[in-house]
């Protein structure tokens, strides 16, 4: 049993944190900035809430943070009540925020400054994944900091790979994102035609998915875009976010990402429609307004 603070406990962090408490069987200290929700993850799961970031991370043999985006986790690790203030020797701080591979190299030197290690660990399997402990976990860092928590990452994870140095794991996140951009606008773009062809989709989808064109979005998002339902899973804001770092990115590295820009303009498309908190299946609905 490792002693772990948990950082920011939204759709993902809170069941994420759960797992690390009842899966792992970890002795786990939870933060959030809307104490309500920390209050009740700990009625939930045990353990204890802090009031900061820095009382969270106290003493922790692995810190774990899941924020929104690079200045709130610069808030909660290098702002004047942030983890990073209170972080022990030895110890290692898990980042599953996703987030800019910049931010990921800056918190790692400072962290090595401190006497402690620092993963980039951005995560996919969206929120399903998270609450089912079955996300996969790309991490960016050095191997002895890996080694020591990945017995701990286990805990809600399928899959944790160590990519490369610090910044790794985001630049790994970046391509999965860029992956999905285009393969879910072909998704949408096929079940779109399919339609207008007078063609049953779900006989479909059962033939073509056993092929090539066989994927994890069309297993699982098919019949909840045939259906026209999107008020779940990962939203398009999220998405956006993401791709923006992506394209950020490639302007750094020199990488042409053209069909990456344009379904994040039609993602824009599908926030002006209302559906900013849609799934990222909703690049349908822009289809067939």
């Amino acid at each position: 049993m490792a002693s772990v603070a948990f950082l920011g406990l939204g759709v993902m962090g809170y069941p994420m944190a759960g797992h690390l408490r009842k899966k792992g069987g970890h002795d786990v200290t939870v933060y959030n900035r809307t104490a309500a929700k920390a209050e009740k993850w700990v009625v939930e799961f045990g353990g204890a809430a802090a009031s900061t970031p820095r009382e969270a991370a106290a003493g922790k043999d692995f810190v774990f943070c899941c924020v929104g985006n690079d200045d709130d986790l610069r808030q909660v690790t290098i702002g004047p009540d942030g983890a990073f203030q209170a972080m022990k020797n030895g110890s290692v701080f898990i980042d599953n925020t996703t987030a800019s591979a910049e931010v990921a190299r800056e918190l790692a030197e400072k962290a090595a400054a401190g006497g402690f290690g620092f993963l980039d660990a951005p995560v996919s399997g969206g929120q399903a994944g998270a609450e089912n402990g079955a996300l996969t976990v790309m991490v960016g860092g050095e191997q002895a900091a890996f080694d020591r928590a990945k017995p701990v990452i286990d805990a809600y994870a399928k899959m944790v790979g160590l990519m490369g140095l610090a910044g790794s794991g985001q630049l790994t996140k970046m391509i999965n994102q860029i992956c999905i951009a285009g393969l879910v606008q072909g998704l949408a773009e096929g079940i779109h035609f399919g339609k207008k062809a007078g063609l049953d989709i779900e006989k479909v989808i059962d033939v073509i998915s056993k092929g090539a064109a066989g994927s994890w979005q069309m297993e699982n998002r098919h019949k909840t875009m045939n259906a026209g339902k999107y008020d779940f899973g990962f939203a398009v804001d999220w998405m956006r976010k993401d791709l923006g770092i992506c394209l950020a990115e490639a302007d750094r590295n020199g990488a042409k990402l053209p069909v990456t820009a344009l379904v994040d303009q039609f993602y824009k498309d599908v926030q002006a429609m209302g559906g900013r908190r849609w799934d990222t299946s909703s690049l349908l609905a822009r289809l067939e307004k």
